[in-house]
């Protein structure tokens, strides 16, 4: 079995959007239902010798941009000692819908270089980047599913960027729902494209426990 690097008594904190929210702030709260409180119960079956904190940070609906507007109460003044970021698609959708707030490749990028910087100042070195994802296998034509397709590269190539920049681990999301998909169909790991079913999520979380692992 791999040694998993977390310490007793260190805080690991999950941010993102709904898929890593998952119901935390209802009735699942404090972990929700996602790959957030999969990955500490996979931790507690393979490693019960650990006593490791846990936060979960997600919020539905969320940009890069609402996460750089609440990093400090909700990600700094934790002082975890590690952290996973999941953001992106919200970005993509209101930029390919036009909204007023969207968050196209460039504020992006800006943005997320932005929490990373104030991360690393503030002594958070083991950080754990997940790519935004959409599992459809529609490829042609001018569709939705389509044209989201055709615009993500640009927002997992940023995350791509970042992680060998600020050199963070790093989980490519897209790439490993792809391969699932080659040999099952996109609906049976979510009912649309964006928010995983269990078994979505079980990939996720088998996923950022072998990056946690190195």
């Amino acid at each position: 079995m791999s040694r998993f690097p977390v310490k007793s008594g260190q805080l690991f904190l999950c941010i993102g959007d709904s898929i890593t929210d998952c119901g935390r702030r209802n009735n699942l709260a404090p972990y929700g239902d996602g790959y957030v409180s999969l990955l500490r119960e996979l931790v507690i079956a393979r490693h019960p010798e650990l006593a490791i904190r846990w936060l979960n940070r997600g919020i539905g609906g969320n940009t890069v941009v609402d996460l750089k507007n609440r990093w400090d109460d909700d990600v700094l003044r934790e002082q975890p000692d590690w952290l996973s970021i999941k953001i992106g698609i919200n970005d993509l959708h209101r930029t390919k819908d036009n909204q007023p707030t969207a968050v196209p490749p460039d504020t992006f990028r800006s943005a997320y270089r932005d929490i990373l910087d104030r991360s690393k100042r503030a002594g958070i070195r083991n950080i754990v980047l997940l790519d935004p994802f959409y599992m459809s296998a529609d490829t042609h034509g001018d569709s939705h599913r389509a044209t989201v397709l055709k615009m993500l590269p640009d927002y997992i190539g940023i995350v791509h960027e970042m992680a060998k920049a600020y050199k963070t681990r790093h989980v490519a999301t897209q790439a490993l729902f792809e391969r699932q998909m080659k040999y099952r169909a996109p609906n049976d790991f979510a009912p649309e494209p964006v928010h995983p079913y269990r078994l979505g999520h079980v990939v996720m979380a088998n996923a950022l426990y072998e990056a946690v692992c190195g």
